[in-house]
């Protein structure tokens, strides 16, 4: 059975690792086994690579690989909830990663998904949740209200966009070049904005007096704070990524004197808590969407464990127009 794993840390096209593994074999009580049919390569996981995810390095050897979608091929005993043929979401396993052709699972973490392509319900596992999570966990949110966030061409912003549109609510997508506005208005964007210094200006004469109640930020820097002058006295900018690589940079007058609140998010960390019944919901939610064809993101490419290495530096590509799939299974 074919793995992707690394050794050491570095560049990920570098040190990732096309080993072959014993095949898992029959689930014991309680777990399943599950075909892995197609996961996405992350920019979580390109950090993984390098070490610089998470709040320390994970333990080398590593078996790399976030969410994924699959199917079952085996059920444990005492599994009912669950048969063979059943697509599943699959996450992380106890620090061992999805990018392998099958996997042991345990089966009180899984639930069937509804029939639906399957490369859609794999990018399912990591973005859209972020963004449905965002869109609720911080501002209570109603129909006409507006919302900012830059990185808007990435996944999670698509994801914002579609689920923030099918509230009712409006959105200003801060991108760093000019030419995608018609793109992002074709997943629902309201409004496009090339960042900048005078963005504050430029939102206001959008908006009016209704500035946005939420920020949503991918960039830290001082990104962040271009965000937070912009929203609401009493707002709330929401960090979730680092693609600059910098500190988060607010002024003391959005944060002192106009108390705008900095949170950060992480999926992983949430999961970790997370009521499991809250989970299938927003999940199944989720999947709804994309079996009535409400949601969609963008795919460049899929790629075969054994071009392991063209995937990730596909993956690591600026500019690309959709995310970079592993199909373990294919050939």
């Amino acid at each position: 059975m074919q793995a992707i794993r690394f050794a050491k840390f570095g560049v990920a096209a570098d040190v990732a690792e096309l080993i072959d593994l014993a095949d898992p074999g029959p689930p014991a009580a309680g777990e399943v086994l599950v075909d892995v049919e197609a996961s996405p390569i992350q920019p979580a996981d390109l950090l993984q690579f390098s070490g610089r995810y998470g709040a320390i390095p994970p333990l080398l050897p590593v078996y790399a690989g976030g969410g994924a979608a699959g199917r079952v091929t085996k059920v444990g005993a005492g599994v009912t909830h669950l048969h063979v043929g059943d697509c599943v979401m699959v996450s992380l396993r106890g620090g061992r990663g999805n990018w392998q052709e099958r996997v042991i699972a345990p089966a009180d973490k899984l639930f069937a998904l509804p029939e639906a392509d399957v490369i859609q319900l794999s990018l399912l596992s990591a973005n859209p949740p972020s963004a449905w999570l965002m869109l609720r966990k911080y501002v209570a949110l109603a129909p006409g209200d507006w919302i900012i966030q830059n990185a808007g061409n990435s996944s999670v912003a698509l994801s914002v966009i579609q689920l923030a549109k099918a509230m009712g609510v409006r959105t200003i997508n801060v991108v760093r070049r000019a030419g995608l506005e018609v793109h992002l208005k074709e997943f629902g964007a309201d409004v496009v904005i090339v960042d900048g210094p005078d963005l504050a200006a430029r939102v206001a004469a959008v908006v009016g007096d209704r500035k946005p109640r939420l920020g949503i930020d991918a960039v830290a820097g001082d990104a962040v704070g271009r965000l937070a002058s912009v929203v609401e006295d009493d707002g709330t900018v929401v960090n979730y990524g680092l693609l600059s690589g910098r500190d988060c940079q607010l002024a003391p007058s959005d944060v002192v004197f106009r108390n705008v609140n900095l949170r950060g998010f992480w999926f992983s960390r949430w999961m970790l808590t997370a009521d499991r019944e809250e989970v299938k919901a927003m999940f199944l939610a989720l999947a709804a969407m994309v079996v009535k064809r409400e949601f969609r993101l963008p795919v460049e490419a899929t790629y075969p464990l054994a071009r392991i290495h063209e995937a990730l530096r596909h993956a690591a590509r600026e500019g690309r127009g959709g995310k970079v799939v592993l199909l373990p299974n294919a050939n």
